[in-house]
């Protein structure tokens, strides 16, 4: 760990050394062939019509890498994906992002990506819950949904001639309250089947952001727009503004969302993917270890997670 800023002890230096060894021992080697390096030269078995595509030059009749990553090959096409690169937007991808800009039938969010991306008020569940043709009504009330500043999920749409669009038709999209919102290298995050996670243990919400932004927050029960809509009619006109005031996060709550955000804040430093088991265990580690919250982010918590990954992963492997 070249890039790791931390005030170690000459012992600790030694253990965080000797766990970084056991993780890189215990990786893959079935893609070690396929890692490159700039100037590396790529093998292409005299292949005749090979596309060189990103991260690859041809020189001198030798097909070469201008970039460090792993080798691609699609096909004819082969190109090197970088290993540490800015987030690359894919249609269907899980984003979190926040309001920069509210303007004619759309929002723009600033997810991390080289530009921000656009939230169309037509592109959303309306908070009725009724689908309808949006109206001018609804253009003057875009702030009363999404303002600037506030943290939105929403999920990659793909791209427009005005640039990438986002759309939130789903219950499990929209604003984000009650939490903390992380951001962490984009590549730390792999995309996988399932990035909403509820840590029912701790009543804590977890949504992992391909963008790199991570939310943890007070968990909230999803629930049918049309069901709720029936159900609370007659009761929503009757709630009154102090009532809504008295909802508030738990303490306990509050503590288990400042300990799971430390515990990506560690991994984040630690260079490790984004996992729901890893986080878990991070946060299982300092309540066994009996540890304040604040001190999750010492320099001994560091080399106690790197060994213990170290030591997950040779289990694991001896497993299979």
């Amino acid at each position: 760990m070249r890039g790791l800023q931390l005030p170690l002890t000459q012992t600790q230096k030694v253990r965080l050394q000797n766990a970084l060894q056991q993780l890189e021992s215990l990786s893959s080697k079935v893609n070690s062939d396929a890692s490159v390096t700039v100037a590396d030269s790529i093998s292409v078995n005299h292949e005749e019509g090979v596309l060189k595509g990103h991260g690859t030059a041809d020189i001198n009749g030798d097909l070469v890498a201008t970039l460090c990553g792993v080798v691609e090959r699609v096909n004819k096409l082969v190109y090197v994906r970088a290993l540490r690169s800015r987030y690359k937007p894919e249609v269907g991808d899980i984003v979190i992002g926040r309001v920069v800009e509210v303007s004619q039938k759309r929002w723009r969010l600033e997810i991390n990506y080289s530009q921000d991306a656009v939230l169309m008020l037509s592109s959303m569940n309306m908070p009725d819950g009724v689908q309808r043709r949006r109206t001018a009504v609804d253009e003057l009330n875009m702030r009363s949904i999404f303002e600037e500043k506030d943290v939105v999920c929403a999920e990659v749409r793909g791209f427009q001639r005005d640039g990438l669009h986002l759309q939130a038709r789903s219950q499990k999209y929209g604003k984000l309250n009650r939490g903390q919102l992380l951001t962490v290298p984009p590549y730390l995050v792999k995309r996988q089947k399932q990035h909403y996670h509820h840590l029912e243990q701790y009543g804590v919400d977890l949504i992992l952001g391909c963008n790199g932004f991570i939310w943890v927050g007070e968990h909230v029960e999803a629930k049918d727009d049309m069901v709720e809509d029936q159900v609370n009619h007659s009761n929503r006109n009757s709630a009154s503004l102090e009532e809504q005031e008295k909802n508030y996060t738990a303490l306990e709550t509050r503590k288990y969302i400042c300990r799971a955000a430390n515990a990506i804040r560690v991994l984040s430093t630690l260079g490790f993917n984004m996992t729901l088991e890893i986080i878990k265990g991070v946060i299982d580690l300092s309540l066994s270890l009996n540890l304040d919250i604040h001190d999750m982010l010492g320099s001994e918590f560091y080399v106690l997670v790197a060994e213990k990954e170290a030591e997950r992963r040779s289990s694991s492997k001896k497993k299979r």
